[in-house]
C-alpha cells in the first residue's frame, strides 16, 4: 500500500492520528471490533490500557492474517466505555500503539459507548486496511 498521511497546517496538530489518509493498494481488509479476549473468549486485563494493548495486539493479529502490517491500517476507530479514563491514560495509550503499531498513525476516532458486547470490555477497536 501506498498512503499519504495529510494534516493541513490550517487544522489542529494531531497527536496520535492523521486527520486524513490517501490510501492506494489493491485489496482493502475490513477489521471486526477486538476486545481484550483471550483465545479462550475471556477478557483479559482489567485496567484500559492492559485491554487497550490486548485489543490492539488483537486487531493487528488479524491484519497480520490477512496478510497486512501496521502501516497498512487507514482507519481505526476506538469504542471506549468511558472517554474521560481514556483522555486521562492517553499518554500511555499512545506509547503502546507506538510500541505495537509504530508511528505511521491512521485517520481515527475516538467514541464513547454506554457499554461493549462483553461487559467487562473497557474499550474495543476496528478499521480498515489498504494492501499492496
Amino acid at each position: 500500500m501506498t498512503a499519504r498521511r495529510i494534516n493541513p497546517p490550517d487544522l489542529s496538530p494531531p497527536a496520535g492520528f492523521s486527520h486524513a489518509v490517501v490510501a492506494t493498494g489493491s485489496r482493502v481488509v475490513f477489521l471486526a471490533g477486538q476486545t481484550a479476549l483471550d483465545a479462550d473468549g475471556k477478557i483479559t486485563g482489567r485496567t484500559l490500557p492492559e485491554q487497550f494493548e490486548k485489543a490492539l495486539g488483537n486487531l493487528l493479529a488479524a491484519l497480520a492474517a490477512a496478510g497486512g502490517t501496521p502501516a497498512d491500517l487507514a482507519r481505526v476507530t476506538v469504542y471506549a466505555t468511558d472517554v474521560a479514563e481514556y483522555r486521562a491514560h492517553a499518554r500511555e495509550l499512545g506509547r503502546i500503539w507506538r510500541e505495537s503499531a509504530g508511528r505511521d498513525y491512521p485517520a481515527m476516532a475516538v467514541v464513547g459507548v454506554v457499554r461493549l458486547w462483553d461487559e467487562q470490555a473497557l474499550v474495543e477497536l476496528d478499521g480498515f486496511a489498504v494492501l499492496p
